[in-house]
């Protein structure tokens, strides 16, 4: 069991520290409340993030043959060849920034050849078609949530950052949502990767059919094995295991926040060691943010996935901590306070 986070001692000893720096109290906002919050995850006065790693879990979905995407289900082997090649936009993010980039094929269908930065951990070819029965097998799905937490003990630091790539993959994000938290499909589906509004439709009357076709089916891996996906599966292994390794969790857009949503399920505390980088232009994320009680740093209205969020974010969480560790007190600098009182 992953345990809870809370600490008052701390918490009280990083809010006082946060409100002596040189500096009207709160004036910093919620840059003040992110280093509070990776003080609390850490278990320190003086965080530093070290190392950090970007996973971008890639897999393909038997129910993108039913024209739930756009694009065609082999974009998502080619997009895996542009992250590894450095072309795609998490790949020039991640270089900026500093950041790890790791892809997993967690079930994409085509065969990659062996390079740096790739890990092949494949549960199945991709899923089935959840419109005619599980997409995984308990066994798959049991076997992608171990991949999840096998790559992340095997990557350095103390920051997890989480991306995806899966044509057909806000579908499953949409259907975990529609499940988990009880939400109408209509009020989960969105455009994806660019689907006009009669495809839209198209789109939900499909996910329509597939609750119906699970109706039965509630409880948390059963839903994901049912309508999840393999990089949903293995992302899910991955916020477990960084959540007990304490490592800061760097949620990205829909896809990687349905991964939190069923990690939640299963360890309510992991979410104590999420920070949410953004809200996506993806209709369902808003409603996914706020079950979660989720307040996201950004909205710039993404909806690329990836992990671009994700990385867009990082700098934010690299000053809260530089501002908690390095900004001088009142005392320290010799600066008068003020009253505060208007």
């Amino acid at each position: 069991m992953i345990p809870d986070l809370h600490d008052p001692a701390l918490a009280a000893r990083l809010q006082h520290l946060l409100d002596n720096k040189t500096k009207p109290r709160g004036a910093l906002g919620r840059l003040e409340a992110l280093a509070l919050r990776i003080g609390l995850i850490l278990g320190t006065e003086a965080p530093a993030l070290t190392a950090p790693q970007l996973l971008v879990c890639a897999a393909d979905h038997g129910l993108a043959a039913r024209g739930v995407s756009a694009y065609p289900s082999d974009v998502t082997w080619q997009m895996v060849e542009n992250f590894l090649a450095g072309g795609a936009a998490v790949s020039v993010l991640a270089r900026q920034h500093g950041i790890a980039l790791t892809v997993a094929d967690c079930g994409v269908r085509h065969d990659f050849a062996p390079r740096p930065g790739l890990v092949v951990r494949k549960a199945a070819h991709g899923t089935a078609d959840a419109a005619h029965g599980p997409a995984m097998t308990a066994e798959q799905c049991t076997a992608a949530i171990g991949h999840g937490r096998a790559i992340v003990q095997a990557l350095p630091g103390n920051a997890l950052l989480l991306g995806e790539m899966g044509i057909g993959n806000t579908s499953a994000a949409a259907l975990l949502l529609a499940r988990l938290a009880g939400c109408d499909i209509a009020d989960c589906t969105g455009a994806g990767t660019g689907l006009d509004a009669a495809g839209i439709v198209r789109k939900t009357e499909v996910l329509r059919a597939v609750l119906a076709r699970h109706a039965d089916i509630y409880a948390p891996l059963d839903v994901l094995a049912a309508m999840g996906g393999l990089e949903i599966a293995t992302l899910v292994g991955a916020v477990l295991q960084a959540a007990e390794e304490r490592r800061v969790i760097v949620v990205d857009g829909f896809i990687t926040t349905a991964a939190v949503l069923v990690a939640l399920a299963l360890e309510p505390a992991v979410v104590q060691r999420c920070v949410f980088s953004h809200r996506s232009g993806e209709r369902g994320h808003a409603r996914m943010l706020d079950h979660l009680g989720a307040e996201p740093l950004l909205d710039l209205g993404l909806r690329l996935g990836e992990g671009s969020g994700a990385a867009l974010a990082w700098p934010l969480l690299v000053s809260a901590c530089a501002v908690l560790r390095d900004m001088a007190s009142f005392e320290a600098a010799g600066v008068s306070r003020g009253s505060e009182g208007g």
